[in-house]
């Protein structure tokens, strides 16, 4: 008689960059690999509930396709042709040619290059003390938070607001610019709580009707890059109506009259033009707010990541403080609380050995970088080796176009550590395999929350695969890098900063589970005053003086608006561009994670583009058609889909498929920009102007459907 398998419940958390950091409770079955992953019912903010993704995680971590001993490439850069080498040569290598640039070019001819495909602090951070010790060239990382962070500190003054619990107490929650039925499922979970408990009103505002659309008691479907329209109109009416608490505003905020009337020429109308909706939804928008005082602003990053991105986040936030939602249990806003954590991370980041003269490279410009524009590489040296971890630039990274012309360079060296042969591992001369987050320890926090959690090693990795810390380890020794933290073990790091960040040991940690450290309402509602010296709240901030991570000034910063408006730098349709597209977020991908996962490769299909009817039939375009989308930087091929759910004028892709998985290799970020957003830089990847043809009938759509499901290897010689 066959006996059962032993399988044990152990806790641990998601890695995945995600605000929601979900508990987990995993299935380890005899100790050696994992069954189902279940939501932690511990976490009073996660609540028990994940994503289907995440869930069925066991496909991932025991995915055939895992890299599992390390590389060495034998034929032309990006052809697979690869040798299997040992750690040894292979470690041997990567210091070697790190050692030849630095010695031809000096030290910041090398970049290491990350972002967060893990966000463990250990495992993700850890590659900054290799390039502090070393004086390797900086990272300004701008793909994801520069424009929404600063918008909305530009206001508060802090990265931290209302606790998100609160939303289930709420009388209307607002969800701006973020889809979380596809990105935060936990978002909806206290949203909908409110709703079933108290009547609550659910209002969701985005430039399609997604999947949170279609759940809210009122959609708002507005044209890209007009958030800042809406919300001046909505303060107009506030203002109008008598719904503005004058006595809040005189006490919290900076200039209250002097706003009132800039905003008066700022009506439903001239919103109503700007953005595509009706004078009468508007109005309907702002009486539902100023007639509910326990309105909760979950404010998201989508609407974020346009080129006026900081300004609409600002101007969005400017509601409550108008009238006075602050001050009410359920009431407020919310954009992330990575601002309450204060971690200590001058161990992990070797602060110590930080030289602020060395340049930052843009990110987001690693197209730029690679191929020698001077500007983005601050006139320094060209780039001649890198490291790389936790992210995949040749699919994810905005001008495409460069960054593989830049990563076939012969006189590049580039070191990819990864889980899977990702389409920038698959360009590398050194792939090594790394670790998933059960396979080694880490230490995480919750942006979109007000926990920090301990992620333990559950189970050992596959074949030869090391840690991010073991790697940046193994090289220091070789290149000469010495300091502390590469002579300690990830749980001694963890206990450090845990201990100087002022949370207590690690010991304390692993019986808590997670710490919640939300601070006292008065805090977190700003009635003690918000982040400023004066205790203001800023309807009229100094952009160049935000105290939001920054490397300075960027981009149009000097013709930003004083006040909350609508600022008209967006990448706006032309004759020869006449649409303007978004690549949103799908529900069964994460950037380009999962997209090897079988679970998510089936849900979400095939690369498609979100077509209205209208225009389709202008273009002799039927739904399921092979079209191209171009602009100036390059053009793309994938499928139609009508859907009446976006504006005339408007196109959504969802999810960054594998360029692989479109005709001639070209993936959606083909088209879009990488040009410096104001006033502190980032990719505005939901800001595109493309043109919109049906594709050529010579096009081979067979062939290029295929190999979405194909298995991407090695070849190994």
């Amino acid at each position: 008689m066959n006996q059962a398998p032993r399988v044990d419940r152990r806790a641990s958390v998601c890695p995945h960059d995600c605000p929601s950091v979900c508990s987990l409770d995993v299935e380890v079955i005899e100790g050696k690999s994992i069954g189902r992953v279940h939501g932690a019912k511990t976490n009073s903010y996660t609540a028990g509930v994940i994503c289907a993704k995440v869930a069925r995680y066991a496909e991932r971590i025991h995915h055939p396709d895992r890299l599992l001993h390390p590389l060495k490439r034998t034929g032309p850069k990006g052809s697979g042709q690869f040798e299997r080498i040992s750690w040894d040569e292979a470690l041997d290598i990567v210091a070697r040619e790190f050692l030849k640039a630095e010695g031809d070019f000096g030290a910041q001819s090398v970049w290491p290059y990350y972002y967060a495909g893990t966000m463990g602090l250990v495992m993700r951070d850890g590659i900054n003390r290799l390039r502090h010790v070393k004086k390797y060239s900086g990272q300004y990382s701008t793909i994801c938070t520069p424009m929404g962070w600063t918008g909305y500190v530009a206001g508060t003054g802090k990265l931290a607001g209302a606790d998100p619990r609160e939303m289930a107490v709420s009388d209307c929650v607002v969800i701006w610019g973020t889809n979380p039925v596809h990105t935060q499922v936990n978002v909806m979970t206290h949203a909908m709580r409110a709703r079933k408990e108290r009547g609550a009103k659910i209002v969701a505002i985005d430039i399609y009707m997604n999947a949170t659309m279609k759940q809210a008691d009122m959609a708002l479907l507005v044209k890209p890059g007009t958030d800042g329209a809406l919300a001046c109109a909505v303060m107009h009416v506030l203002f109008r109506d008598g719904h503005a608490d004058r006595d809040y505003l005189e006490r919290y905020t900076d200039h209250p009259r002097e706003f009132e009337e800039h905003l008066k020429t700022r009506d439903p109308a001239w919103a109503s033009s700007i953005t595509g909706l009706s004078v009468e939804e508007i109005e309907a928008f702002a009486r539902l707010v100023g007639e509910t005082k326990r309105t909760f602003f979950r404010l998201g990053y989508g609407f974020g990541r346009q080129r006026n991105g900081a300004v609409n986040m600002h101007a969005a936030s400017c509601i409550p403080a108008v009238t006075g939602a602050w001050q009410y249990e359920g009431g407020g806003a919310f954009h992330s609380n990575s601002g309450i954590f204060h971690w200590n991370k001058a161990l992990i980041e070797a602060h110590d050995a930080r030289d602020p003269a060395i340049r930052n490279l843009d990110q987001s410009q690693i197209g730029r970088v690679l191929t020698g524009d001077a500007e983005a590489l601050h006139s320094g040296p060209p780039i001649k080796a890198m490291l790389i971890q936790n992210t995949n630039p040749v699919s994810v990274a905005p001008e495409q176009e460069l960054v593989k012309q830049g990563f076939a360079r012969e006189d590049l060296f580039v070191c990819v550590h990864e889980q899977f042969m990702t389409e920038t591992a698959m360009m590398a001369d050194i792939v090594l395999p790394a670790t998933m987050f059960m396979e080694h320890d880490d230490l995480y926090s919750g942006g979109g929350h007000q926990h920090f959690q301990m992620g333990p090693k559950l189970i050992d990795a596959p074949g030869e695969c090391r840690s991010n810390h073991e790697v940046t380890r193994a090289l220091a020794k070789r290149i000469g890098a010495t300091h502390r933290g590469f002579d300690m073990e990830p749980r001694e790091i963890i206990d450090w900063t845990l201990r100087n960040s002022g949370w207590g040991s690690i010991e304390e940690l692993e019986v808590a589970v997670h710490k919640d450290v939300q601070p006292p309402f008065d805090e977190s509602h700003y009635l003690t005053g918000f982040g400023y010296p004066d205790g203001k709240f800023r309807f009229k901030p100094d952009w160049t003086k935000v105290p939001s991570y920054n490397d300075g000034p960027m981009g149009p910063w000097a013709s930003m608006p004083a006040f909350p408006d609508h600022w008209g730098v967006i990448e706006a349709a032309t004759e020869e561009y006449p649409f303007r597209l978004a690549t949103s977020p799908a529900r069964s991908f994460l950037n380009s994670s999962f997209t090897e996962t079988p679970g998510s490769i089936a849900k979400e299909g095939r690369p498609e583009v979100m077509v209205h009817p209208f225009d389709a039939e202008r273009l002799n375009i039927a739904d399921g058609d092979w079209v191209k989308l171009k602009n100036h930087r390059g053009e793309v091929f994938l499928r139609a889909k009508l859907f009446e759910g976006v504006r005339r004028g408007v196109l959504i892709a969802e999810g960054i498929w594998p360029n692989k998985a479109h005709p001639l290799g070209r993936g959606i970020n083909t088209l879009t920009g990488g040009d410096q957003v104001a006033p502190y830089g980032g990719a505005a990847f939901h800001d595109n102007r493309v043109a919109l043809e049906k594709a050529p009938a010579d096009l081979v759509p067979e062939a290029a459907h295929a190999v979405i499901r194909g298995r991407t290897e090695p070849v190994l010689s």
